[in-house]
């Protein structure tokens, strides 16, 4: 307005200032544009593109504790909301239910070991399972081993994997799934000095820490891939790593490290690739015979340091329509 009068009235700034208000300060100031907004908003994009779960407090997190970004989260919102990147998270009603026994926080790792199973399918329809592992002390994913229908004797071998490199669990946290309760894991768990904790019928809660697990993997791997052999989904889940990168909200800034430099984990061997690729003779029989085509994986960041309390319970936040799953021959976004 000030600018108006001067040009039109032929006043001097001085008095279109007075007459309107304002300071003369505040007529000349120029906005200073920084060049690092760009910057802020490709690496917003990126992320938001690649990790399409993830709201604003993850990609915060991701650039400030694992990038080493040190922008004020007030500047990056602001930036975030621009471009509408922001999760619609649709209201979902609660319901109240009765307040469960708080999850015993193990103090060290392989002190307790979570497991569970997974279904999914593949695009011809035919349905693969997926066996997680996890260490409930740092929320550290051991191995996901991928299998049309895993008996308890392939239990027992990835079992046996994780623990020549890992070293031997006190106990193994689980349900009452045909394969846990079989007599030869009982009498391999026997033999080991490994005690099997059975939860409740019909009480997941009390394996909280893999279906917190089981989660992550659900909506940044299995939801946006679609597989057309069991040999793709073999090669992707032995290419993923949810414990190096996937930030953690309830942690303060020095949680998102490596889980090779995190304090308390375990000093043995490096973790193999793969429990696939291994060439022993009781396993090449089930190596892949042919070669699948190229598959195109995203990174997720995997979780950091063990938090003392254990895993609430929250809405899983959604938008609008679900999006469609990517197939193969999709582009990745991020690398």
């Amino acid at each position: 307005m000030a600018e108006r009068a001067v040009e039109r009235h032929r006043v001097s700034i001085r008095l279109a200032c007075e007459c309107l208000g304002i300071s003369p300060s505040c007529f000349y100031y120029q906005p200073k544009l920084s060049s690092e907004n760009a910057v802020i908003a490709d690496l917003l994009l990126r992320l938001a593109t690649t990790n399409r779960r993830w709201g604003f407090g993850l990609c915060f997190l991701y650039l400030r504790n694992v990038q080493g970004y040190v922008w004020n989260h007030k500047r990056v919102y602001r930036i975030y909301r621009e471009p509408e990147l922001n999760l619609r998270i649709r209201p979902k009603r609660r319901i109240k239910r009765d307040k469960p026994d708080a999850l015993s926080v193990p103090v060290s790792t392989n002190q307790v070991w979570s497991v569970d199973f997974m279904s999914d399918a593949l695009s011809d329809g035919r349905l693969l399972r997926t066996f997680n592992v996890i260490d409930d002390y740092n929320r550290e994913g051991l191995t996901i081993e991928v299998d049309l229908s895993p008996p308890s004797l392939r239990v027992i071998r990835a079992l046996e994997q994780i623990i020549e490199w890992r070293g031997k669990p006190d106990a193994i946290r689980m349900d009452n799934g045909p394969e846990y309760i079989a007599r030869a894991l009982v009498d391999w768990a026997n033999d080991k000095r490994i005690t099997l904790m059975y939860i409740q019928p019909g009480k997941p809660t009390q394996n909280a820490y893999i279906e917190r697990f089981n989660r992550t993997v659900r909506h940044e791997w299995l939801d946006l891939h679609v597989f057309d052999l069991i040999e793709q989904a073999q090669l992707s889940a032995s290419r993923r790593d949810h414990r190096q990168s996937r930030p953690r909200a309830d942690r303060p800034p020095g949680a998102m490290v490596p889980s090779w430099c995190r304090t308390g984990t375990s000093s043995a061997s490096p973790r193999p690739t793969s429990s696939l690729t291994s060439a022993s003779p009781g396993n090449r029989h089930l190596l892949p015979q042919r070669v699948p085509p190229p598959l195109i994986s995203r990174q997720p960041a995997a979780p950091g340091i063990s938090s003392q309390t254990p895993p609430k319970r929250v809405p899983t936040p959604q938008r609008g329509p679900r999006h469609s799953r990517l197939r193969l021959d999709q582009p990745s976004g991020l690398r």
